[in-house]
């Protein structure tokens, strides 16, 4: 990846001078963050935005702005990098190596917060989690899994599954390891595994199986997903650069659920395993789905965060007892200001 050169050395003086101006903005900003609007980004500013897996094309609005110039007319350099498997981008984030990482789910970040990690979500680009539970021909229903073995990831014990316990009464008992890897689900016709609806369906298709899908959101499952997640300093220090960003990405998306072949061709160079039938795939499913348009984003616009839906994540939270309510703050774990008067419809 390529990195920021760091800038040539300035005169004694200059640099005492420029050191002390830094010094009382950077008071001013923190005392009084609304005092004044923020200056535009310089133009060319970087801005490093990390992914949360290989590139694919649930993360086709960022390469999409990146394709089209949109990064670069909103003054930003823009360098996204993959995530995978081994990265944990949280932690990634906090040492400095990027501005804002792609979440996985609002959720998310209120389980950081309780452990004492600032994060902010500032926008939502799918207001539909794209998680679903596939099931071989004979179920029908959700209601129809409760005495079945469920593969799930170890992440989805603190996502989905708590809420599919409380609205299904499923169990722990049910629960087995989902290793990311569809065959024990086509071997044995009696499973039931997780999988994004954008994703594994495509997979199953692919060695003959048939399958039913259950889009969880469907069903009242609360969270957002692909979020835009920054920590607290960043909101404040970086204001104008990140607003340039919030927006550029969300052009990106309107844009390539249009036409998404320029977001493409970077998914496929920066992940070569990437084949243009899964992208298509993809796009369809989530057109399909309505993951980036659905709800809200039709009237407010795309990647828009509601007071309203936040609460629901929240609460949710609460009442599977995965949060105190008393040690975590709500409103410290999302901002709607990059968003609400944005208003770009798909």
């Amino acid at each position: 990846m390529r990195r920021a050169l760091a800038p040539p050395a300035a005169p004694r003086l200059a640099a005492c001078l420029a050191l002390c101006l830094t010094l009382f903005l950077t008071l001013c900003l923190s005392t009084q963050a609304t005092a004044a609007p923020a200056a535009p980004p310089r133009a060319g500013e970087k801005f490093v935005f990390m992914t949360n897996w290989f590139a694919e094309a649930e993360h086709g609005g960022f390469y999409q702005a990146l394709a089209t110039g949109q990064y670069r007319k909103a003054g930003l350099d823009v360098d996204i990098r993959m995530g995978g498997a081994q990265v944990n981008i949280t932690q990634l984030m906090a040492a400095g190596q990027a501005d804002c990482i792609m979440g996985a789910s609002d959720l998310q970040v209120v389980l950081a917060r309780a452990n004492g990690v600032p994060l902010v979500t500032v926008a939502a680009m799918f207001q539909k989690d794209p998680d679903a539970l596939l099931a071989h021909e004979d179920v029908k229903s959700l209601a129809d899994m409760k005495n079945r073995t469920i593969l799930i990831a170890a992440s989805s014990y603190n996502n989905f599954w708590p809420w599919l316990k409380a609205r299904y009464g499923f169990t722990d008992a049910q629960a087995r390891p989902y290793t990311f890897n569809v065959q024990p689900f086509v071997a044995d016709r009696s499973l039931v595994q997780q999988g994004y609806i954008t994703s594994e369906p495509y997979a199953l298709q692919k060695a003959g199986v048939k399958a039913n899908a259950f889009l969880l959101s469907d069903y009242g499952y609360p969270a957002y997903s692909t979020t835009i997640v920054c920590m607290e300093q960043t909101v404040r220090s970086r204001h104008a650069a990140l607003a340039a960003f919030v927006r550029a990405s969300i052009e990106g998306w309107k844009s390539y659920l249009a036409d998404p072949a320029p977001g493409n061709a970077l998914i496929k160079k920066d992940n070569p395993n990437m084949t243009d039938d899964q992208l298509d795939f993809s796009v369809r499913k989530m057109r399909e789905t309505g993951l980036v348009t659905a709800g809200d984003a039709g009237r407010l616009g795309i990647g828009i965060i509601t007071d309203a839906r936040a609460r629901a994540s929240y609460d949710f939270l609460v009442s599977a007892h995965l949060i105190d309510p008393a040690k975590v703050d709500l409103a410290g774990s999302y901002t709607t200001e990059f968003v609400r008067d944005l208003k770009i419809l798909p």
